[in-house]
């Protein structure tokens, strides 16, 4: 079936080989499970955030990070950017359909932990 969007039993097969240093996928899986990745995916796993909002989210967070790990998860296509033009600009960020798909295993493995993990008590 020429020109059909069904991948082939071929291409279906081939994966991205993460193990090797060179590989792509290799590199996306460092900016995912990076210091600040996860918590940015996590934070944008219910509604869209504009950069402060996001920066308050998450504690303990530079600008300078943040908007680093922000521009690179976008590249990755993991997130969408929202620019609008206001006085400051206001800069909106949400998850696209591929960074939902990656947050979600993400988001139950934080809710696992912090059901498995003993009552918090403020010490």
């Amino acid at each position: 079936m020429a020109g059909s969007a069904q991948p082939g039993q071929a291409e279906a097969e081939k994966r991205y080989d993460v193990f090797h240093t060179d590989c792509p996928a290799r590199d996306m899986v460092d900016h995912v499970t990076s210091r600040w990745g996860i918590w940015v995916l996590i934070s944008l796993r219910s509604n869209p955030l504009r950069f402060y909002e996001l920066r308050e989210s998450i504690q303990g967070i530079s600008e300078k990070m943040l908007a680093q790990t922000l521009r690179t998860l976008v590249r990755d296509g993991l997130l969408w950017r929202e620019v609008e033009p206001t006085t400051p600009p206001q800069v909106t960020y949400g998850l696209t359909e591929f960074g939902r798909d990656i947050g979600e295993p993400l988001t139950d493995l934080f809710d696992r932990i912090t059901r498995r993990l003993p009552p918090y008590s403020a010490a």
